[in-house]
């Protein structure tokens, strides 16, 4: 089988490699669809320390073509989401019987589990109450996820800021209450000063967290979504002391609580609640999985997402 391999910074490799067999637990899937996450941009670009070759992927969908001898589903012929750790840009890759999820009749091009699992996990653990006053802070593919479950929790204004005129389009059209492009308005002064009740960062940038305690109201909660890797970050302590802000940390590592938010994401996503199909916007095939990757670095217009796809 086909597999792509970082073997340099900015430098993938497609090597021929032996198929997977499962464990007992595990089932081998053929891989319809792996998207690029932005946590693996740094160790592609080589700005934070790493060790290569390296696999990566792990935003997964596929259908099972194989299974270990102790599972009974997902049975062979099944469409899935997956969270697998790594090897996702492949051909075939093995994955938790347990860590699948069935796709229905959603193209598994937009069957991206791992992250809808993420957002579902943000948004629950922020608490959006009926009637709240959210903020999100970067209108990207995760800040398009949260948007689009915020929403659905009943909110009285969903205010979303950005820097890039398409993204912001993008999150008009999903609903946002009212755009704010950061660079030519005030943020703080289209809030007002009552605050928000919650305010989500979704940049993983430094910018965002110079901003969000100024949009918040006193004791509201700031939700820390995006991935903050590289130069250590700043934050205005002293303000959100005053403040008495919950910070709120979206990231999860219990398996468990991962299961949680991948379940309910599939569940709202085979119903037709949620869609990604606005959000994955940029395809490739494996052999310009390098392009892919710029892509998701250099966020052309129009771009939120990008998957590598196989046949």
């Amino acid at each position: 089988m086909r597999s792509a391999v970082l073997t340099a910074p900015g430098r993938f490799e497609i090597a021929d490699a032996p198929p997977p067999e499962p464990a007992p637990d595990e089932v081998v899937l053929a891989v319809a669809a792996c998207g690029v996450c932005a946590s693996e941009l740094p160790v592609w670009s080589g700005t934070v320390p790493a060790d290569y070759p390296r696999h990566l992927g792990h935003e997964v969908s596929g259908t099972v073509v194989a299974t270990g001898r102790d599972v009974r589903t997902p049975a062979v012929g099944t469409p899935v989401g997956a969270w697998v750790t790594s090897h996702g840009f492949a051909e075939l890759v093995a994955a938790k019987a347990e860590h699948c999820r069935p796709a229905g009749d959603v193209p598994l091009d937009q069957v991206l589990a791992e992250p809808l699992s993420c957002a579902v996990n943000a948004v629950e653990k922020a608490g959006v109450r009926l009637g709240d006053d959210v903020v999100v802070v970067g209108a990207g593919f995760m800040g398009n996820l949260v948007q689009a479950l915020v929403r659905l929790r009943g909110t009285r204004r969903l205010i979303v800021a950005d820097t890039r005129p398409d993204a912001l389009e993008r999150a008009a059209a999903l609903g946002a209450t009212e755009v704010v492009d950061v660079r030519n308005r005030s943020l703080p002064e289209v809030v007002g000063e009552a605050g928000a009740d919650i305010t989500f960062e979704c940049t993983g940038a430094q910018g965002a967290l110079d901003t969000i305690g100024e949009v918040t109201r006193m004791s509201g909660k700031l939700v820390l979504v995006g991935f903050h890797q590289g130069e250590p970050r700043r934050i205005p302590l002293a303000h959100w002391n005053w403040m008495a802000f919950d910070i709120v940390n979206a990231h999860f590592r219990d398996p468990a609580v991962i299961m949680r938010g991948l379940d309910v994401g599939m569940r709202l996503l085979t119903a037709g609640v949620v869609s990604l199909e606005p959000l994955v916007t940029h395809r490739f095939p494996l052999e310009q999985i390098g392009a892919a990757f710029e892509a998701a670095r250099d966020k052309p217009p129009g771009f939120a997402k990008a998957t590598v796809t196989l046949p």
